[in-house]
């Protein structure tokens, strides 16, 4: 069973408190995270790739030249895909990369993606983030205390509630993401060196996973 910490803001520690053992565990599943990060990127492509075929192509409603008689090769359209500036065969068009996976594979990812954390002891628990004015400052000054500001470094951070104070003192920080216990995924906690939760939000994601 993981016993945490929970720190201040100041970065002091005041408690520690007990996962549940049903929930976080040290033996992690590396399957289903392989599917929930395959599943999340392939949806965050945009598939916009696309080429135009030879009934696209502007121009090239005129037969060049008649059929027979000529002694040249028979062409049908100037666009033709084997002349220049005409359509591509087999080319790109937009298309959806996404597919689907069971919600209780997303689940489970989740809840190893978060067990890792944990065990490699990059889940900080703190007892509030709140931030009394919209200061990036003072958002930067919070991390340093609980020693989880490091440039290039991602940190995720999960609240129960974002009040716009904490919005927009987090708007300029492009190494954090200020997200809710709902909507957090398991790519999202991969890339992050630390994560960073408060009491009530980890019990909520707790519930969630468990």
């Amino acid at each position: 069973m993981f016993t945490l910490p929970v720190f201040n803001c100041d970065g002091k520690e005041i408690e520690s408190i007990k996962l549940d053992e049903k929930v976080f565990s040290d033996k992690i599943l590396t399957s289903p995270i392989y599917q929930a990060i395959r599943q999340y990127r392939a949806g965050q492509r945009s598939g916009l790739a696309a080429t135009k075929t030879r009934g696209e192509v502007s121009g090239g409603g005129k037969k060049p030249w008649k059929q027979k008689g000529t002694g040249r090769a028979r062409v049908g359209s100037i666009r033709s895909p084997l002349w220049r500036h005409g359509g591509v065969v087999f080319g790109p068009h937009p298309r959806d990369f996404s597919f689907s996976i069971p919600r209780n594979i997303k689940t489970v990812a989740l809840r190893n993606a978060v067990s890792a954390k944990a065990a490699e002891s990059r889940l900080v628990v703190v007892d509030g983030f709140q931030v009394p004015n919209p200061k990036t400052k003072d958002v930067v000054k919070i991390l340093q205390n609980l020693k989880a500001f490091r440039p290039g470094k991602k940190v995720l951070v999960v609240v129960s509630e974002i009040d716009k104070n904490l919005r927009l003192a987090c708007a300029n920080l492009r190494i954090v993401k200020l997200d809710l216990p709902a909507r957090i995924n398991t790519y999202d906690v991969l890339v992050a060196d630390r994560v960073i939760a408060t009491k009530a939000a980890l019990k909520e994601l707790t519930k969630r996973i468990g």
